[in-house]
This record gives C-alpha cells, structure tokens and sequence, in this order.
C-alpha cells in the first residue's frame, strides 16, 4: 500500500502478557481504536514499541498481524534501529517480506557515527529495498543530527527517502527543510509537546505517542489544524499538553502504557528490563490521567473534515 506520509501515524505500544509473550489480543484492540479515530498509518517497533528488546519473530509477528488487522486502509510500517548495517539491510528485507509498506529508520545504533558514516549507512539501506522510507532525526535522544547537507546528499542518490520524522525540537527546522527541499521530503513532527506548532509551520503529519491512549483527541487536533479552525485544535492541545509531556521522558513506555489503561485499550506491562511505574511517580502520572479523563473534551466531528477536503 502507497504510503502518503501525512496525517497521524502512531508509534504504538507492544502490548505483552504477564509470561512476557506477545498480548496479540490487547494489541488488537488498541489498533482497532486507533483505525477508528483515523488515523493515517500504522508505525510498528519504535521506542514506544520496546523495539531492542523484540526478537525478529515477535517483529514478523507483530507486522503480519497488523496487516491482517487493517486489512488495506492503511499503510504498515516499521522501525529499523539495528546494531549494524547488515542487520539493518537484512531488516529492511524482511520488513517487506512480511508485508510492511514503508520504513523508519534511526541511524546506527549503540554507536555515534561522523555524518558521513551515517549518510553512508542511509544509502545502502535505503538501495537495499524499493519500500519508501521516513529518517527519524532525533538528536536529543540518539545523539546524531541529520542536518540539511546529509539530507540533500541522501535525496540526491535515495528515491526511496521520502520523509523526515523530525524531532530536533527545533521548530525552526521544519522552515529549513520547506526552503530547502520543496515537497521533495514530507516533513512529520515526532514531538508530542510541539505537534501543533509544527502542523502550523507546515508538517504534514504527526508521529504521535499519546495517540496510543488517546486516539480520537490526537487526530481532531489533526484535523481541525488543517481546516484551518485552529482555536479549536488550540482549546483541545491546551487539554492535551500535561499528558502529551508524558511523551519527553525516559520512562515514556511506562507513562503511556499507564495511560492506555486508563482509557481500556491497553495493559501497563512493560518488557525487562524495563517496569511499571511505582511509588511517588506512579502516583503522579496517575494523578495527570485521571484528571485528564476527568476534563477529557467534546469533540467536533471531526472526520467529516477530511472526508470533505477530500471532495472538495
């Protein structure tokens, strides 16, 4: 399936039993909700998805059951965040294999690259495979920056590169990338707390967290930004902010896994060695998710939005 690369794609959360296997019926129901909120696309084993700790059969699992799940309407895609660039290639093959329709990639793991050992990496993964790819910029938390000159020398030599998740935290990044590439590169915001701004700046779409408990708010605020009713979308991301703060945290898988129960479509176990949330800090975020759900806003029909931009 042809990937557009815009509208909210969720990072979603690897759902797990308490025997530490793959809660395939929980992650069912997750991605269902998430289907119905509209969503754009389907992002498989990121962080928020415990990719290091996944085995290659928990990931073939996981994209072949979320392609059954959709069922056509909409894109599939997974995270490629290895140790090596064999293994990435090797990945990039597999994910085809078992039916993904797009990739994000991280540059190397575990190991800081100089730029050129990063676009080099890029380059021969991207050559590997004819599935359209999406570079996840990240340089607070990984630590390598994909500046514009590495980008342009990508594009130039990589037709399967097509989008940035950018999460540099730099709004004033998403203009840079508009001046210098046009549409040639969609640009989607990988930043909870700055999704809005980012939309208003020109993103084209939102890799989002909190989307995984919160799908329908996520993808009105979506919405109503491209119809242009920006005081609603402002009145909800205002409800929203406290929660999507959830998102800039070490303890983010935890955070969200914690809210996904409080809205019925997930559980809060977590994969070793990472655990569940306890003590003073369980008792905070319960405490903003609770409140949240206390003040959880009406929204507008907001899918009549797209539908309408569509025939118009």
């Amino acid at each position: 399936m042809q990937v557009q690369w815009q509208g909210v794609m969720p990072a979603v959360t690897t759902k797990f039993n308490e025997d530490d296997t793959l809660d395939l019926k929980m992650f069912r129901v997750n991605i269902e909700a998430q289907l119905s909120a509209g969503v754009s696309g389907i992002i498989l084993g990121g962080t928020l998805g415990e990719a290091s700790t996944l085995t290659d059969d928990e990931k073939r699992i996981l994209i072949q059951e979320t392609v059954k799940i959709v069922d056509g309407n909409v894109p599939v895609i997974i995270n490629i965040a290895e140790q090596s660039t064999k293994d990435a290639i090797v990945a990039a093959q597999r994910a085809k294999e078992y039916g993904a329709s797009g990739l994000m990639i991280l540059p190397p793991m575990r190991y800081k690259a100089t730029d050129h050992e990063t676009v080099v990496y890029f380059k021969a993964v991207a050559k590997s495979t004819d599935l359209p790819i999406m570079i996840y910029n990240n340089p607070i938390d990984y630590k390598i920056e994909v500046t514009l000159d590495m980008f342009e020398e990508l594009v130039k030599e990589c037709d399967t590169i097509k989008a940035v998740k950018e999460s540099t935290r730099d709004i004033s990044n998403i203009t840079r990338i508009r001046n210098r590439f046009g549409n040639r590169l969609k640009v989607l915001c990988g930043v909870d707390t700055l999704a809005l701004e980012s939309m208003l700046m020109g993103a084209d779409g939102w890799v989002a967290g909190l989307v995984c408990a919160f799908p329908a708010e996520t993808v009105a605020i979506y919405e109503l930004v491209k119809a242009g009713r920006i005081t609603e979308a402002i009145e909800i991301y205002r409800w929203f902010l406290p929660l999507l703060e959830l998102d800039i945290s070490p303890q983010l898988v935890q955070n969200i896994k914690l809210a996904e129960v409080g809205t019925g479509i997930g559980t809060e176990i977590v994969r070793a060695p990472r655990l569940p949330l306890h003590g003073a800090e369980r008792a905070r975020v319960l405490k903003l998710i609770e409140e949240g759900l206390r003040t959880r806003p009406r929204l507008p029909d907001y899918r009549s939005l797209s539908k309408s931009a569509i025939q118009g």
